[in-house]
């Protein structure tokens, strides 16, 4: 099997990458088969049941035959801002899109890719209002309601076509999704919008867009009045899994599919890597980090969630994973050397050690980076009397000022290197155990 992500607004780490384009797709395929599902969340920045839903699919799960693409954060920017768009309904912009319009470039390479011969269906994940009834049950409970539906634009394509029967492919998915509720009134339904005669506002949309190109497409709305995000997650994968078993598409993945552990998943944000020489795990960080070694502009963030982003805000930098913001990096400007190391030597609970350039010291009781001739060691909240290099140090957990820990439980720290005043690497030492009061 092979994993390939092609363009990328922001690096995802777990896959090669292109920079500098407009939409970024993540391809997981095998030879087996040309037979592709496209998954396209992110078209609303303010329905996050779809996007984190993609980015679990992305990073844990394995597809062991025939193929699957996601696009996991189609309108990054409107994702950020948690706005439904920032630029105007991306959804109504398929039809027609004019030249000055901000969502072009990212229209037209969706377009592009949902055209490409090899789809063979397409996805598109919402979170819709209420919980879509037949007939009028209340205010949330009624057949202007979104939520819980697999919506068709009509009821088939060309017959030839594979997965042409949208309506009998929706019924079949709505019939499996209702097995395994969390809850009996959250009921899915097939919403057919009979796009071409009866809804004007659809025949803009991307999936409308799709089975005028003779793409079988649905989108899948879980409901924003369900009360976590992990229900519409839940939701979500679930119907993807029913579509590949639809489409016979062979998968794994690493988690039983239950509320409570996609509510873990969603709680673990991944790295964030700046000039390969910085990396802070997002996931229990705190809100503002102070004086980040960085260069004075062409900084290289990377990112091992696909939902990353990085926006600057004045002087700072903030990254986000979907539309949750995560930490403010308040930067301190450095030349980066290029002639440092790639390795240190430490003795951690005195035992030597040598480490990558970023990697984490996980100490029990105390370490000591040792000594190497022109650098000087930096130790980030360590009250040293007059020491201008803190390297050849044996320091404890109780030796540092909790405030310039990076994690909220303060047991992260930095370890920054710098030769001939010019910043190399930063580490991160980790204490497991608590001997702060010894």
């Amino acid at each position: 099997m092979k994993y390939l992500l092609i363009k990328s607004i922001f690096l995802f780490l777990l896959y090669p990458h292109f920079l500098n384009a407009d939409v970024q797709l993540i391809k997981k395929e095998n030879s087996d088969s040309d037979t592709t599902l496209l998954v396209i969340a992110g078209i609303h920045g303010d329905e996050p049941g779809g996007y984190f839903s993609a980015s679990i699919l992305a990073t844990h799960y394995k597809i062991n035959s025939k193929n699957l693409w996601i696009v996991p954060n189609l309108n990054q920017k409107s994702i950020q801002k948690n706005s439904r768009g920032i630029n105007g309904d991306m959804n109504r912009k398929f039809a027609i899109i004019k030249n000055g319009d901000k969502d072009k470039k990212i229209v037209e390479e969706i377009k592009k890719i949902i055209t490409q011969k090899n789809v063979s269906l397409v996805l598109n994940l919402h979170d819709g209002n209420g919980f879509y009834r037949k007939t009028d049950k209340g205010n949330i409970f009624n057949p202007n309601a979104w939520g819980q539906t697999c919506v068709i634009d009509q009821c088939d394509l060309n017959q030839t076509q594979p997965f042409g029967n949208l309506n009998t492919i929706a019924l079949d998915i709505k019939d499996r999704i209702n097995r395994r509720l969390i809850e009996d009134h959250h009921t899915f339904d097939v919403k057919n919008t009979n796009t071409k005669f009866d809804d004007e506002a659809m025949q803009l949309s991307l999936t409308y867009y799709a089975v005028t190109h003779n793409k079988p497409a649905f989108a899948i709305e879980s409901s924003k009045n369900l009360p976590s995000l992990s229900q519409k997650v839940f939701y979500h994968l679930l119907a993807i899994e029913e579509f590949m078993n639809i489409m016979e598409i062979g998968f794994e993945r690493e988690f039983e599919l239950d509320e409570e552990n996609i509510a873990k998943l969603l709680q673990e944000y991944g790295d964030l890597s700046i000039n390969d020489n910085i990396s802070i795990n997002l996931t229990n960080t705190k809100k503002s980090l102070s004086f980040i070694p960085i260069k004075s502009e062409s900084n290289v963030f990377r990112f091992s969630n696909p939902l990353g982003s990085i926006t600057r805000e004045g002087r700072n930098f903030v990254a986000y994973v979907g539309n949750k913001r995560i930490v403010t990096l308040s930067p301190q400007y450095f030349k980066i050397g290029e002639s440092c190391t790639d390795t240190f030597d430490v003795l951690v609970d005195g035992v030597k050690v040598t480490l990558n350039k970023t990697s984490d010291i996980i100490v029990n009781d105390d370490f000591n980076v040792i000594e190497q001739s022109g650098y000087r060691v930096n130790v980030i909240g360590f009250t040293s009397e007059g020491l201008v290099d803190e390297s050849g140090v044996s320091i404890k957990l109780k030796d540092f000022d909790k405030r310039f820990s990076i994690d909220v439980d303060n047991r992260v720290y930095r370890v920054e290197f710098y030769k001939n005043n010019e910043f190399c690497h930063m580490s991160k030492v980790h204490f497991i155990q608590d001997h702060e009061n010894e």
